[in-house]
């Protein structure tokens, strides 16, 4: 700070200032806090101001987040809205697998389903934190540090911006194991890449590449994470040195086949992760915000937020009801099939299920048990 500007502030600033948080920071198994010095474009450290990380810690399960974790995030945004020496809010994961995969859904089955009242009163939580990303007042740069799905994708969605590590894969997986994803994806993703890939992403389920995630505009910028002979190499699973086919269809970020995907495995297994390329792209974004005035950007990104948030308003509390309710049958099924079903068979059989209710079967306990795998069937 230049000296008469701080001769000026000590003058003139309050000697006591209101705290505006509802609660005192509480430490929550599972979400890390921390504040970082805040650097200027040089890389030089800006004295006094920091960049909150809110990072989810929960790598056993693939960073989904748990009852507690949910109301961590809340609090962790709220915390880093109301700080007045915090430019930029980076939200990630630990590890380099996953930034969140969602909704814990080893928890999922083993308390919530069947108890659509309990599920209820937890979408309340899961609503709250959406709308906490959405309502921050800091910008918020969603640092994809590997997978995002599920609710994952639905919480990185909401933020402003939003970087990935190129091995990243993005998507939806509710209609494959009990769900619909309503806690923000179908308000997001028409919003975000149009009606018809949205089409595609929220009930197909098929997982996107960071190249496709990129290309569609989900995301606003990638880098490569994985060193072959101390190297960065682009994901070699994917198509990266082509845009077209022969037919002039679209094939940049669609995942290789046969021969091709067969040696980029290889070339996988021979490289090591390294994300120091990610943690640059996020400090240089975090940098370029710090150099803005934050009252004109804050208004600029709450103005930008409004499409998202008026779908997401709109919505988030006829989708909190149907969710509860679905806790009671397909859910039910779904979630414990996943987490109770064989390592690589963990999906119910869909067939059964649409043959049973064709004929009129109720949501029995039997009818669920039928359709959850069992190992060695």
């Amino acid at each position: 700070m230049k000296k008469e500007t701080a001769a000026i502030v000590d003058r003139t600033a309050p000697a006591h200032l209101n705290d505006h948080n509802l609660v005192p920071t509480t430490i929550v198994p599972g979400v890390l806090y921390e504040k970082r010095p805040a650097k200027r474009a040089d890389g030089s450290v800006a004295e006094g101001l920091y960049n909150v990380w809110i990072t989810l810690d929960n790598q056993k399960q693939y960073n989904s987040y748990t009852t507690d974790m949910v109301k961590g995030v809340i609090m962790g945004f709220r915390e880093a809205s109301n700080a007045r020496d915090v430019s930029s809010v980076v939200f990630t994961g630990a590890g380099d697998k996953a930034f969140c995969t969602g909704g814990n859904t080893k928890e999922y089955a083993e308390y919530y389903a069947g108890n659509p009242q309990e599920y209820r009163q937890y979408m309340r939580l899961f609503n709250d934190m959406v709308s906490s990303i959405l309502g921050c007042d800091k910008p918020v740069i969603c640092r994809v540090n590997g997978m995002r799905i599920g609710g994952g994708q639905e919480i990185g969605m909401a933020a402003d911006f939003s970087v990935a590590q190129d091995l990243a894969k993005f998507g939806q997986a509710g209609p494959k194991h009990g769900s619909a994803p309503i806690g923000g994806a179908t308000d997001f993703l028409p919003v975000m890449v149009g009606c018809e890939q949205a089409m595609v992403s929220g009930s197909l389920c098929e997982p996107w590449s960071a190249h496709k995630a990129y290309r569609t505009g989900i995301i606003m910028d990638l880098v490569p994470a994985l060193k072959v002979d101390g190297k960065f190499v682009p994901n070699p699973l994917v198509v990266t040195d082509r845009y077209l086919d022969e037919f002039g269809k679209i094939i940049h970020g669609e995942s290789k086949t046969g021969a091709e995907l067969a040696a980029g495995k290889e070339l996988l297994k021979k490289g090591t992760i390294d994300l120091s390329l990610l943690d640059a792209k996020v400090e240089e974004i975090c940098a370029k915000i710090l150099h803005t005035f934050p009252d004109c950007f804050t208004k600029t990104i709450q103005e930008l937020r409004k499409p998202k948030l008026n779908a997401w308003n709109a919505n988030k509390e006829n989708s909190r009801d149907w969710l509860g309710l679905n806790m009671m049958t397909e859910a039910r099924t779904g979630f414990r099939a996943f987490n109770e079903g064989p390592k690589d068979d963990r999906e119910i059989d869909f067939v059964a299920l649409r043959q049973a209710l064709a004929k009129g079967a109720p949501w029995t306990a039997e009818l669920i048990e039928s359709l959850i795998p069992k190992a060695g069937h």
